[in-house]
């Protein structure tokens, strides 16, 4: 990384730490759990994150980030830790104008201790917030008419391309690979560095069925076409994005007991549950082994 010529070593752990876990919900199955631990990449810049992330840093070449995210965006959160780290400045386009004046939720709040402008608006123009003449709008209004933009979840070509080294990272060593996905770069990317015959698995964390074309998009626009074996399974979305009911709370509370591994709830902790009701389901062949990506964790 580079600050203004400076190089500035934020010393990711990579390749991060995979290990197996023995889960008597897969093991009487006859299936291999394994955990890929993203989240002990970097402290700050936490597993798909920084794998997202990088890419885009480097290409900012020191310019103001300017990126988007709802009230508890993760994304928005790494971004805005990034740019303290790296000594950039950050934007943070928050969706909700009824947000402003409002004391910020902890998520925020940390967001902007670390540097980042909060501009809040209308979910109306959120949601055409990639459209040119909105978007030159919005970084008008938000002060950074030059920013570099990074696309709401970190994904575009640069960050579908960084995370194809996750895929790498796991050929050979297991048969599928799970993880949550939010807006699709991480699957489309690890997808792209496996091995033929390895799986890529996405739990979409949203409901709405419109994940597929974005990741086959993305892939189009990272590689020029299709890359890998991948597929979604949309049943463990819990009624979309943040929720979290009693039944995924108290999973994700056993496995935090079970195997002392800290599970983010937005995320990761559906796709823990979604694997484990495959298994039960009998989706993977005795002798398969599972690698579930663990792509972050709890904020503090």
């Amino acid at each position: 990384m580079f600050d203004n010529g400076r190089v500035t070593d934020l010393r990711p752990r990579l390749p991060s730490p995979l290990r197996e876990v023995s889960d008597d919900r897969f093991a009487r199955h006859g299936v291999r759990l394994l955990l890929k631990r993203d989240d002990l990449i970097h402290p700050e810049l936490i597993g798909n994150k920084w794998r997202k992330l990088a890419p885009n840093l480097e290409r900012a070449a020191g310019r103001t980030l300017l990126t988007f995210g709802g009230a508890y965006s993760n994304h928005l959160r790494a971004t805005a830790a990034a740019g303290r780290l790296l000594g950039l400045p950050t934007v943070g386009v928050v969706r909700g104008d009824e947000l402003a004046g409002r004391p910020l939720n902890p998520s925020l709040a940390r967001c902007a201790a670390d540097g980042m402008r909060l501009h809040f608006v209308d979910r109306p123009t959120y949601r055409r917030k990639t459209e040119a003449d909105v978007l030159a709008t919005l970084l008008e209004r938000a002060g950074a008419p030059d920013a570099y933009v990074v696309p709401e979840g970190g994904s575009n070509a640069a960050a579908v391309r960084g995370c194809r080294a996750l895929g790498e990272e796991l050929r050979g060593r297991t048969d599928v690979v799970a993880l949550a996905c939010g807006t699709g770069g991480t699957l489309a990317g690890l997808a792209a560095g496996l091995a033929p015959g390895q799986l890529a698995l996405g739990i979409p964390v949203l409901k709405g069925g419109f994940l597929g074309d974005a990741i086959a998009a993305l892939q189009d626009e990272a590689f020029g076409g299709r890359r890998g074996e991948w597929r979604l399974d949309e049943r463990f979305h819990f009624g979309g994005y943040a929720r979290v009911t009693p039944a995924l709370e108290a999973f994700a509370s056993d496995f935090e007991r079970r195997h002392g591994v800290p599970v983010e709830r937005l995320y990761v902790a559906k796709s823990l549950f979604g694997l484990a009701a495959l298994a039960e389901e009998g989706a993977f062949p005795r002798g398969t082994t599972v690698t579930a990506v663990i792509t972050g964790r709890p904020f503090p």
